[in-house]
Protein backbone atom coordinates (compact mmCIF):
# COMPACT_ATOMS: atom_id res chain seq x y z
CA UNK A 1 0.00 0.00 0.00
CA UNK A 2 1.36 3.39 -0.93
CA UNK A 3 2.69 6.01 1.80
CA UNK A 4 1.40 9.73 2.14
CA UNK A 5 3.27 12.89 1.29
CA UNK A 6 3.16 15.00 4.16
CA UNK A 7 4.14 19.07 3.75
CA UNK A 8 4.95 20.25 7.06
CA UNK A 9 5.06 24.41 7.67
CA UNK A 10 7.56 25.25 9.90
CA UNK A 11 8.07 28.38 11.99
CA UNK A 12 8.64 31.66 10.26
CA UNK A 13 10.58 32.84 13.74
CA UNK A 14 8.73 31.70 16.81
CA UNK A 15 9.51 27.24 17.89
CA UNK A 16 6.13 28.33 19.76
CA UNK A 17 4.06 28.67 16.42
CA UNK A 18 4.81 24.94 15.37
CA UNK A 19 1.65 23.23 15.82
CA UNK A 20 1.27 19.47 17.60
CA UNK A 21 0.12 18.07 14.60
CA UNK A 22 3.14 18.73 13.15
CA UNK A 23 5.33 17.87 15.45
CA UNK A 24 3.44 14.49 15.51
CA UNK A 25 3.51 14.16 11.66
CA UNK A 26 7.40 14.45 11.90
CA UNK A 27 7.82 12.07 14.44
CA UNK A 28 5.76 9.50 12.76
CA UNK A 29 7.59 9.94 9.37
CA UNK A 30 9.62 7.41 7.90
CA UNK A 31 11.37 10.28 5.59
CA UNK A 32 11.58 13.60 6.04
CA UNK A 33 13.12 16.06 3.59
CA UNK A 34 14.31 19.24 4.70
CA UNK A 35 15.53 22.26 2.43
CA UNK A 36 18.76 22.86 4.60
CA UNK A 37 19.28 19.79 7.18
CA UNK A 38 20.99 22.12 9.28
CA UNK A 39 18.70 24.60 10.09
CA UNK A 40 15.81 21.99 10.15
CA UNK A 41 18.09 19.65 11.93
CA UNK A 42 18.06 22.63 14.74
CA UNK A 43 14.43 22.68 14.65
CA UNK A 44 13.65 18.63 15.07
CA UNK A 45 16.53 18.42 17.93
CA UNK A 46 14.13 21.03 19.51
CA UNK A 47 11.51 18.85 19.49
CA UNK A 48 13.46 15.77 20.33
CA UNK A 49 13.09 14.14 16.35
CA UNK A 50 16.42 12.56 15.61
CA UNK A 51 17.31 10.71 12.48
CA UNK A 52 15.36 9.98 9.38
CA UNK A 53 16.86 13.40 7.91
CA UNK A 54 17.69 13.66 4.08
CA UNK A 55 18.15 16.62 2.38
CA UNK A 56 15.16 18.06 -1.03
CA UNK A 57 16.10 21.59 -2.39
CA UNK A 58 15.99 23.56 -5.33
CA UNK A 59 19.42 22.10 -6.64
CA UNK A 60 18.35 18.32 -6.37
CA UNK A 61 14.66 18.20 -6.42
CA UNK A 62 14.99 17.26 -10.12
CA UNK A 63 17.47 14.31 -9.47
CA UNK A 64 15.59 13.21 -6.44
CA UNK A 65 11.84 13.58 -6.90
CA UNK A 66 11.67 10.42 -8.96
CA UNK A 67 13.37 8.32 -6.31
CA UNK A 68 11.16 10.02 -3.47
CA UNK A 69 7.99 9.28 -5.63
CA UNK A 70 9.16 5.51 -5.58
CA UNK A 71 9.70 5.30 -2.10
CA UNK A 72 6.40 6.46 -1.14
CA UNK A 73 4.83 3.88 -3.25
CA UNK A 74 6.71 1.55 -1.87
CA UNK A 75 4.74 2.53 1.60
CA UNK A 76 7.37 4.82 3.10
CA UNK A 77 5.38 7.99 5.02
CA UNK A 78 7.17 10.98 3.93
CA UNK A 79 6.94 14.62 5.71
CA UNK A 80 8.57 17.85 3.62
CA UNK A 81 9.35 20.61 5.30
CA UNK A 82 11.47 24.05 4.26
CA UNK A 83 13.76 26.19 6.17
CA UNK A 84 10.56 27.99 7.35
CA UNK A 85 6.81 28.37 7.04
CA UNK A 86 4.94 26.22 4.36
CA UNK A 87 6.89 24.13 1.53
CA UNK A 88 5.72 25.33 -1.67
CA UNK A 89 5.25 28.83 -1.01
CA UNK A 90 8.28 30.66 -2.52
CA UNK A 91 10.38 27.39 -1.19
CA UNK A 92 10.55 23.90 -3.06
CA UNK A 93 7.44 21.46 -2.77
CA UNK A 94 5.50 22.37 -5.72
CA UNK A 95 7.46 19.38 -7.99
CA UNK A 96 7.19 17.13 -5.11
CA UNK A 97 3.48 17.91 -4.60
CA UNK A 98 2.64 17.67 -8.65
CA UNK A 99 4.92 14.45 -9.34
CA UNK A 100 3.29 12.29 -5.97
CA UNK A 101 -0.58 13.82 -7.18
CA UNK A 102 -0.11 12.86 -10.51
CA UNK A 103 0.89 9.39 -9.36
CA UNK A 104 -2.33 9.10 -7.41
CA UNK A 105 -0.48 9.15 -3.91
CA UNK A 106 -2.07 10.79 -1.24
CA UNK A 107 -0.27 14.55 -0.09
CA UNK A 108 -1.73 15.92 2.67
CA UNK A 109 -0.77 19.66 3.40
CA UNK A 110 -0.81 20.74 7.33
CA UNK A 111 -2.04 24.48 8.02
CA UNK A 112 0.53 26.24 9.95
CA UNK A 113 2.65 29.29 9.89
CA UNK A 114 3.40 31.48 6.40
CA UNK A 115 4.86 35.21 6.53
CA UNK A 116 2.35 36.25 3.69
CA UNK A 117 -0.84 36.10 5.72
CA UNK A 118 -0.12 38.07 8.95
CA UNK A 119 1.82 40.30 6.98
CA UNK A 120 -1.17 41.61 4.60
CA UNK A 121 -3.61 40.73 8.11
CA UNK A 122 -1.88 43.44 9.98
CA UNK A 123 -0.80 45.87 6.82
CA UNK A 124 -4.29 47.66 7.44
CA UNK A 125 -4.68 47.51 3.64
CA UNK A 126 -7.79 45.24 2.14
CA UNK A 127 -7.07 41.65 2.71
CA UNK A 128 -10.46 40.21 1.58
CA UNK A 129 -8.83 39.82 -2.24
CA UNK A 130 -4.97 39.85 -2.76
CA UNK A 131 -2.20 38.27 -5.18
CA UNK A 132 0.79 36.91 -3.81
CA UNK A 133 3.95 37.72 -6.11
CA UNK A 134 6.97 36.07 -3.73
CA UNK A 135 9.77 36.78 -5.20
CA UNK A 136 10.30 39.33 -7.93
CA UNK A 137 12.55 38.35 -10.68
CA UNK A 138 15.97 40.10 -9.98
CA UNK A 139 16.97 40.75 -13.84
CA UNK A 140 15.32 39.72 -16.58
CA UNK A 141 11.38 40.03 -16.56
CA UNK A 142 11.41 42.28 -13.81
CA UNK A 143 9.90 45.08 -15.32
CA UNK A 144 8.07 43.98 -17.84
CA UNK A 145 5.98 42.50 -14.83
CA UNK A 146 6.48 45.68 -12.38
CA UNK A 147 4.46 47.19 -15.73
CA UNK A 148 1.72 44.58 -15.76
CA UNK A 149 1.27 44.99 -12.13
CA UNK A 150 1.27 48.85 -11.75
CA UNK A 151 -2.78 48.13 -12.92
CA UNK A 152 -3.66 45.62 -10.67
CA UNK A 153 -6.66 45.83 -8.36
CA UNK A 154 -6.27 43.98 -5.53
CA UNK A 155 -3.50 44.32 -2.90
CA UNK A 156 -0.02 43.01 -3.44
CA UNK A 157 2.41 41.08 -1.32
CA UNK A 158 5.82 40.02 -2.07
CA UNK A 159 9.50 38.98 -0.51
CA UNK A 160 12.41 40.64 -1.13
CA UNK A 161 15.73 40.64 0.64
CA UNK A 162 17.21 42.96 3.09
CA UNK A 163 19.36 43.78 0.69
CA UNK A 164 17.34 45.07 -1.79
CA UNK A 165 14.53 46.23 -0.23
CA UNK A 166 15.28 49.74 -0.92
CA UNK A 167 15.89 48.96 -4.64
CA UNK A 168 12.78 47.67 -4.86
CA UNK A 169 10.66 50.12 -3.10
CA UNK A 170 12.36 52.76 -5.19
CA UNK A 171 11.21 51.00 -8.38
CA UNK A 172 7.25 50.61 -6.83
CA UNK A 173 7.26 54.20 -6.88
CA UNK A 174 8.41 54.82 -10.35
CA UNK A 175 5.55 51.99 -11.37
CA UNK A 176 3.17 52.63 -8.97
CA UNK A 177 3.70 56.02 -7.86
CA UNK A 178 5.04 57.71 -4.70
CA UNK A 179 1.43 57.97 -3.06
CA UNK A 180 0.17 54.28 -2.89
CA UNK A 181 -0.47 52.75 0.56
CA UNK A 182 2.64 50.12 1.90
CA UNK A 183 3.20 48.31 4.74
CA UNK A 184 6.72 46.75 5.19
CA UNK A 185 7.21 43.63 7.71
CA UNK A 186 10.32 43.03 8.81
CA UNK A 187 11.34 39.36 11.45
CA UNK A 188 7.60 37.96 11.65
CA UNK A 189 7.00 36.01 14.84
CA UNK A 190 10.54 36.93 15.95
CA UNK A 191 11.63 39.05 18.89
CA UNK A 192 12.42 42.22 16.60
CA UNK A 193 9.26 42.52 14.84
CA UNK A 194 8.59 45.73 12.63
CA UNK A 195 5.58 46.46 10.55
CA UNK A 196 6.73 49.90 9.09
CA UNK A 197 3.32 51.63 7.29
CA UNK A 198 2.78 54.42 5.38
CA UNK A 199 3.05 55.90 1.49
CA UNK A 200 5.73 53.94 -0.62
CA UNK A 201 7.91 57.32 -0.78
CA UNK A 202 7.64 57.44 3.17
CA UNK A 203 8.56 53.57 3.84
CA UNK A 204 11.22 54.00 1.16
CA UNK A 205 12.90 57.23 3.21
CA UNK A 206 12.76 55.55 6.37
CA UNK A 207 14.77 52.63 5.20
CA UNK A 208 17.40 54.60 3.20
CA UNK A 209 17.90 56.22 6.70
CA UNK A 210 17.37 53.01 8.58
CA UNK A 211 18.95 49.47 7.08
CA UNK A 212 16.80 46.75 7.09
CA UNK A 213 17.18 43.36 8.82
CA UNK A 214 16.14 40.01 8.77
CA UNK A 215 13.30 38.53 6.41
CA UNK A 216 11.23 41.23 4.31
CA UNK A 217 7.91 41.01 3.08
CA UNK A 218 6.11 44.21 1.04
CA UNK A 219 2.29 44.42 1.04
CA UNK A 220 1.23 47.08 -1.34
CA UNK A 221 -2.08 48.95 -2.40
CA UNK A 222 -3.79 48.20 -5.36
CA UNK A 223 -4.83 50.03 -8.16
CA UNK A 224 -7.76 52.27 -7.66
CA UNK A 225 -10.58 50.96 -9.61
CA UNK A 226 -11.51 52.71 -12.62
CA UNK A 227 -14.69 54.40 -12.62
CA UNK A 228 -17.84 52.72 -14.49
Amino acid sequence: MPGILYIVPTPVGNLDDMTLRAIQTLKDADLILAEDTRTSGILLRHFGITGKLQSHHKFNEHQTVEIIKQRILGGLNVALISDAGTPGISDPGFLLARTCAEEGIEVQTLPGATACIPAIVSSGLPCDRFCFEGFLPVKKGRQTLLGELASETRTMVFYESPYRLVKTLEQFIEHFGPDRRCSVAREISKIHEEHRRGSLSEVAAWFREHEPKGEIVIVVEGAPKKKK
